[in-house]
């Protein structure tokens, strides 16, 4: 009998959770796939063009291809920090979705508007402390995983 009551309250539960499923779904906006894929496409192509623009003008003034794409992801990282500190990061994010957020100026961006969010607290506490938030756990994965591979390198060609 006891069994009975258990499975009744769980197949209670099971109904209620599809009811409250099927009431969520009639106020979820449904996703614009085709184009929230487009403007992300166009932002993200627009931010590549301009950074190869600019490599070709510095190309075009002599220095290597290695230089100028060292400039140029400077300065995407410049440009990206300098815009969310102005706030107009996030509303090209809003509008652009994936295609601002991936290229390398997403990373600045995320490692910027935490620090942004809580310089009232200090610059010490407040943005020494959260502008690593996001990036510390980055860097402390990459570099150990260079050092990593680099180990197995080196053994490889003793």
């Amino acid at each position: 009998m006891g069994n009975k009551n258990e499975n009744q309250k769980k197949e209670a539960k099971k109904r209620q959770a599809k009811e409250y499923e099927k009431y969520v779904k009639q106020f979820t906006p449904k996703p614009k796939y085709f184009m929230n894929s487009l403007k992300a496409f166009i932002v993200g192509g627009m931010i590549c063009i301009a950074a190869f623009y600019v490599q070709s003008l510095l190309m075009k003034r002599g220095y290597s291809e290695k230089d100028s794409g060292t400039f140029v992801t400077v300065f995407l990282i410049c440009s990206a920090q300098l815009l969310t500190g102005l706030g107009v990061y996030d509303t090209i994010g809003k509008f652009a979705g994936a295609g601002s957020i991936v290229p390398i100026t997403g990373f600045a961006n995320s490692m910027v508007a935490p620090a942004i969010e809580y310089k009232k607290e200090g610059i010490v506490l407040g943005v020494g402390a959260k502008l690593f938030s996001l990036a510390g756990p980055v860097l402390v994965c990459g570099i150990s995983t260079s050092v990593v591979i680099g180990l197995i390198y080196y053994m490889i060609n003793l």
